[in-house]
């Protein structure tokens, strides 16, 4: 009887971990299942976003944290723009994220931390993401130099890869201000 009493009192704070870093009510997902039918990367995913928000629900920390969804979630916010519920589902998946590298937990998908890290490293210092640099040292850190070189010409003939960025963000003291508040500034 006590073993039930302590999982149900980590589950708990698992549930409430979430919310308290999403900031949102993961106990309004009533499972009608719209996040998974918009998800663009469903398909990629080893558990759908509806099942995610329901693990949650259920306190299944273990489940979730070594799943890939939370990694190959693409942020895109379709799901949250669809919630019958209002639940911005986007800000529990980034939740689900900073736990997990909070917890150090191991990611799968190769070189998925790395890339997170590149992303998250030019939006604090730069005010946004170029893409440029982003690819070189993605490909040069990752020991992939050459991935992808093969689509440059056309995306430069394009118009699609800019070297130079010609707008500064202005508010970059603000942007790092926000990094410095959050809970993923230095995971």
């Amino acid at each position: 009887m006590n073993k039930l009493i302590a999982l149900n009192n980590v589950n708990q704070k698992f549930i409430h971990q979430v919310e308290s870093i999403s900031k949102q009510k993961v106990s309004n997902c009533y499972q009608c299942g719209k996040c998974t039918a918009s998800c663009p990367a469903d398909f990629l995913m080893d558990i759908s976003p509806n099942q995610i928000m329901h693990l949650i629900q259920i306190g299944q920390k273990d489940e979730i944290l070594n799943s890939d969804s939370i990694w190959v979630c693409l942020s895109c916010i379709t799901c949250t723009a669809r919630c019958p519920r209002e639940i911005d589902i986007t800000s529990v998946f980034n939740a689900l994220r900073i736990i997990s590298r909070k917890e150090k937990r191991p990611v799968s998908i190769r070189n998925v931390k790395l890339f997170f890290d590149i992303v998250l490293s030019s939006i604090k210092n730069q005010g946004r993401l170029n893409e440029v640099p982003l690819l070189l040292k993605y490909n040069l850190w990752s020991g992939m130099l050459l991935n992808d070189a093969d689509l440059a010409p056309s995306l430069l003939g394009r118009g699609k890869l800019h070297f130079i960025r010609r707008h500064k963000v202005k508010e970059i003291k603000e942007i790092r201000q926000i990094f410095s508040r959050s809970r993923i500034s230095d995971s």
